[in-house]
């Protein structure tokens, strides 16, 4: 497995860091038991965020008294000094640590600078020297709020999703992180679940060596699969790259990545999984997406009441509405059976 170094940070760890969001379903015991054996199958990064419910929670007890072994990345989705303050002192006291390896500002909409009037930056810096964080970061979903992100010699890290369905331009963000010696860490390496074989993905992440992907993991047997990489890493092999580049054929266009950020819908639709349905049922046993409960919810796609609200929320600038139209007629034809799924 190879060994990432996070840019101007220093921080050096294997292509292969976990990602806390999906353990907020777990509970405690359970998500525990996940996180030690990720450490001691060979992880040592694990990025969580003060918005992910209990998570933070989870880490601090799972690694309480072996702080110095591990880096621990967190966020702040703050938008006020005193909030960023107030998110900073919870994380530390439920991560049971006293400093932060990264910490980073969440979904950025703009790029914080010192004197933006904002003072947001400026808390970063204060906690610094504080002792408190030891690095800046920022996630985005917006492509140019990245890459101005990456160019303005502010952040040691950026979070940016990036996997084998990613254009051109998010592959020309990876290069500009290298250029500028900012660290790249990959969030929605399996977009969202539309990517099923985790030896493709690996694959394709090991082929740069500034990425660092964290994979969402939620299952003792998801973990496993990751682990097995540490000793035999999956390489770009021709069966590999055929399989990938059919891939990106079939989802070229846009597409929803259930990233969620378009919720809660005030028409009561369950959009990150609604507005992927026709994905879904292709891409998974498709049964599991055909029952009483999921007609409801599909059903409840009528109710749009087209206030776009999710299309004002929606980091991809998708058109949800419609999305959620061809989505549902799609799957009247499958329950009609006028269309075959797996």
């Amino acid at each position: 497995m190879r060994q990432i170094t996070l840019g101007k940070t220093g921080i050096t760890t294997p292509q292969n860091a976990f990602g806390v969001l999906p353990l907020q379903r777990v509970p405690m015991a359970g998500a525990v038991e996940i996180l030690r054996r990720a450490f001691d199958g060979g992880i040592t990064y694990f990025d969580t965020a003060r918005a992910y419910s209990d998570s933070e929670e989870k880490v601090g007890r799972a690694f309480e008294g072996m702080r110095d072994r591990l880096y621990i990345a967190t966020k702040t989705h703050a938008k006020t000094p005193a909030a960023f303050r107030a998110d900073l002192e919870t994380s530390l006291k439920l991560l049971k640590t006293d400093y932060i390896d990264v910490y980073q500002f969440h979904m950025a909409s703009q790029v914080y600078a010192p004197g933006d009037g904002t003072g947001m930056y400026e808390c970063m810096l204060e906690a610094k020297e504080q002792g408190k964080i030891r690095h800046i970061g920022i996630t985005a979903h917006k492509l140019q709020v990245a890459m101005d992100a990456a160019a303005s010699g502010l952040y040691e890290t950026l979070q940016f999703p990036f996997s084998y369905l990613s254009s051109e331009k998010e592959i020309a963000l990876v290069n500009s992180c290298r250029l500028h010696d900012v660290g790249f860490i990959a969030m929605k390496g399996l977009a969202g679940g539309l990517i099923t074989r985790s030896d493709a993905a690996m694959a394709y992440m090991s082929q740069y060596d500034n990425v660092l992907p964290i994979w969402g993991v939620q299952r003792m047997k998801e973990l496993e699969e990751w682990l097995s990489y540490m000793d035999e890493t999956p390489s770009m092999t021709e069966e590999i790259s055929t399989f990938i580049a059919n891939e990106q054929k079939e989802l070229a266009g846009d597409f929803c990545r259930g990233c969620g950020y378009c919720m809660p819908c005030p028409a009561g639709i369950e959009i990150n999984q609604c507005a992927r349905m026709s994905l879904m049922l292709r891409r998974a046993p498709s049964a599991a997406w055909l029952t009483p409960e999921w007609q409801v919810k599909m059903e409840k796609i009528n109710d749009c009441l087209n206030c776009r609200a999710c299309t004002k929320k929606c980091p991809y600038e998708l058109s949800t509405p419609e999305l959620l139209k061809k989505n549902y007629e799609d799957y009247q034809r499958v329950l009609a059976g006028e269309v075959s799924v797996s």
